[in-house]
């Protein structure tokens, strides 16, 4: 079962702390629309974390609607949340 942030001095599990940084800094527009976030090579360097935790917490971006991924080109910034939600010419 995922971990509940109730307290603030709990621990965090790595791949949360990756995500709440990249969440973040997504929010603070140091990454915007458009624009690619870190490999997970980085992720793991800048995070010290290992390759499947900066990929658990990708994951949890694309599934949020935060970010798309297109195989081989990495993961940007969704230019907006209805990128994909709506067929084109409907709105």
């Amino acid at each position: 079962m995922p971990e509940t942030p109730t307290d603030p001095h709990r621990p965090r599990a790595p791949y949360m702390r990756v995500l709440d940084a990249l969440t973040a800094a997504i929010k603070a527009g140091t990454y915007g629309p458009g624009d690619p976030i870190p490999s997970e090579a980085e992720l793991c360097r800048e995070h010290g974390v290992a390759r499947e935790t900066a990929r658990r917490a990708v994951r949890m971006l694309r599934e949020q609607g935060l970010i798309e991924t297109e195989w081989g080109k990495g993961s940007r910034v969704r230019t907006s949340r209805h990128d994909q939600d709506e067929p084109a010419g409907e709105q």
